[in-house]
């Protein structure tokens, strides 16, 4: 029998079979390649390709409360720039070399939102998104970040940045209570422009020491002065309770929080006996570290040791070392304080990298720890 020659089709025909020519078509581009990386792939799957960072200029700014800044981000060239939705942050490069997030806190739905603030008075089209808006409250005993922006951030001032990520998706609940604490309010603001445009039964509660430190209070009131509730701890003998912000939900509605630790903490607790169904939130502080045990760090194979207490992250203790160590938002999801892990045993608590990323060394500090007397050496 003449093995190299096809049989015939169930007509008749000499054709080979199209599946068989695929499959051994594969096999003669893979096999080669047996223990290398391309077999540790799905070939169906293309490679990534890192996105362009996006070239920013400021093209304006205001004081929207005390110690708070709004800047309004463009194109230099006046071009669209990538679309987002509510809840989305900007990952900014600050010119010193600083990376930040910041939420963005305009209208997706509305390209034309700037029209009157540019030359470009045709610029009406709604799907041409030529402005983002950040707000950045200045902190005192911050990284620096915050500073860089309040003293340095001006009209020309040119930045880079990643496309808008969204960690805080708006879902669009029919029932919906919005609760934002001080400069919380900026992820919040487009969720509620969303919920107003969709008739959603939505409110907001804004809270804050005292009401010059309310960003967007004017903005807020004139989307639906009764819906919107601005509460300082001044005029309510301090702050709120989680009962007394969450009395506020209609019956089933989906709570979306974002602001300080205390805060949250207070909604968690007093959800269940609310009307409210379910929570979504968003901190703008590093979570308390829960379940810590006493580990070390060492910084290179022969670099010191630092010991790092139940109660602290490794990144504070990096940072007394390295004060350059990169960082953002302690939340374990962001990536910017990312290290290489060279030997020791990790307790992985982030949200962001994959098993891979793990295995190959990868550690965010900001939230991952160690067993008891385990000592992580870390390449920083």
């Amino acid at each position: 029998m003449d093995l190299s020659t096809p049989p015939p089709d169930l007509y008749g025909r000499p054709r080979a079979d199209t599946f068989f020519r695929f499959l051994t078509a594969f096999g003669d581009r893979y096999s080669p390649a047996l223990g290398s990386p391309l077999l540790r792939r799905n070939p169906r799957r293309p490679y990534s390709r890192p996105t362009e960072a996006l070239q920013l200029v400021v093209t304006a700014r205001r004081q929207v409360a005390a110690d708070v800044v709004e800047l309004t981000l463009a194109d230099p060239s006046g071009g669209p720039l990538p679309g987002w939705q509510p809840g989305a942050h900007l990952r900014l490069t600050l010119p010193s070399g600083r990376e930040r997030h910041y939420s963005l806190c305009g209208d997706p739905a509305d390209g034309a939102e700037y029209a009157d603030r540019t030359d470009r008075a045709d610029r009406t089209d709604p799907a041409e998104r030529s402005r983002y808006r950040i707000a950045v409250r200045r902190l005192p005993d911050g990284g620096g970040g915050s500073a860089e922006i309040h003293d340095t951030l001006h009209p020309g001032t040119r930045l880079t940045a990643r496309r808008p990520r969204n960690g805080f998706a708006f879902c669009a609940e029919p029932a919906v209570l919005f609760l934002a604490g001080g400069i919380g309010i900026t992820p919040l603001l487009p969720m509620v422009r969303e919920a107003r445009r969709n008739d959603l039964d939505w409110h907001l509660v804004h809270t804050g020491r005292s009401a010059d430190t309310l960003p967007f209070a004017a903005e807020l009131r004139a989307l639906d002065p009764a819906r919107v509730h601005l509460r300082t701890d001044d005029e309510h003998g301090g702050p709120p309770t989680g009962t007394e912000l969450l009395a506020h939900a209609p019956r089933g509605a989906a709570v979306y929080c974002c602001g300080p630790a205390p805060m949250l903490t207070a909604v968690q607790r007093a959800l269940d006996a609310s009307p409210a169904a379910s929570l979504h939130f968003e901190r703008f502080g590093a979570a308390p570290v829960t379940d810590g045990e006493p580990f070390t760090v060492r910084l290179g194979a022969d670099g010191p040791e630092l010991p790092v207490p139940a109660d602290r992250s490794a990144l504070d203790v990096l940072r007394e070392a390295r004060p350059d160590l990169p960082y953002s938002c302690k939340q374990g999801f962001c990536g910017t304080c990312e290290v290489r892990l060279l030997a020791g045993t990790p307790d992985h608590r982030d949200r962001r990298l994959t098993p891979e990323r793990r295995a190959d060394g990868a550690l965010l500090p900001c939230v991952s720890r160690a067993a008891a007397g385990e000592t992580l050496v870390l390449d920083v």
